[in-house]
């Protein structure tokens, strides 16, 4: 079997693994929930019951994966990131208020992720080795630290565009547009920027094999 046979797999093993640190695609999925309930309810009984309405769905979450045994970091995060929804929805006295909380963490995402490829230490070159056991040594490697500036620069991209979509949304008061844009901007372009990682990443290891390949010949013939 030669190393085209088998990187397919690799592939598509390193996409879930992401998938699943990030929460699994049921975490994903699990995400959405309290937003298809909060809007709704919103109609139906006003900002109050859409707040009950939206803890309620991210408490029975929480209960779920608890009962099933399954890693609660997610659903807790989840949780956490709901109850705040819930507050400043609560506090502003305004249905969209539930969005802002998410709205401006993804600008300071954005601001993080472009930052980082500046100072030359892009973010998701640093997570991947952090997980991995890497260490820095990736840094030295010019064309693997341009992989891991362009992996990053795809989810600054992603969350940069998801920032200037439902900024506007909420500036023009449209909540319901706000919602679906959410939805359709959350986890499919969160796994369209997982496979570009995983492709990039990929790329800048087997750059690093290469040149260790041909360092190691280099010191034969010497």
């Amino acid at each position: 079997m030669t190393e085209s046979d088998t990187r397919p797999a690799d592939d598509a093993d390193e996409t879930r693994t992401l998938l699943e640190q990030m929460g699994g695609v049921s975490g994903l999925i699990y995400s959405t929930l309290p937003i298809l309930v909060f809007v709704p309810a919103n109609t139906w009984f006003g900002l109050r019951g859409a707040i009950i309405a939206a803890l309620a769905t991210a408490t029975a979450i929480l209960l779920y994966r608890l009962a099933r045994r399954e890693d609660l970091t997610p659903a807790l995060s989840g949780f956490l990131g709901v109850a705040i929804c819930a507050y400043i929805a609560h506090r502003t006295g305004s249905a969209k208020g539930y969005f802002l909380f998410g709205i401006w963490t993804m600008l300071v995402y954005s601001a993080a992720l472009v930052l980082s490829i500046i100072v030359r230490w892009p973010l998701i070159g640093v997570a991947w080795n952090l997980v991995n056991g890497s260490g820095t040594a990736w840094r030295k490697h010019r064309p693997t630290l341009i992989a891991y500036d362009l992996a990053t620069a795809v989810w600054a991209a992603v969350f940069i565009a998801r920032y200037l979509v439902q900024s506007n949304l909420y500036d023009t008061g449209h909540t319901g547009l706000l919602a679906t844009t959410r939805i359709a901007m959350g986890w499919p372009l969160t796994v369209l920027a997982v496979l570009a990682t995983v492709y990039l990443v990929r790329r800048a290891d087997r750059s690093e094999e290469t040149v260790a390949a041909l360092d190691d010949v280099d010191g034969e013939r010497a």
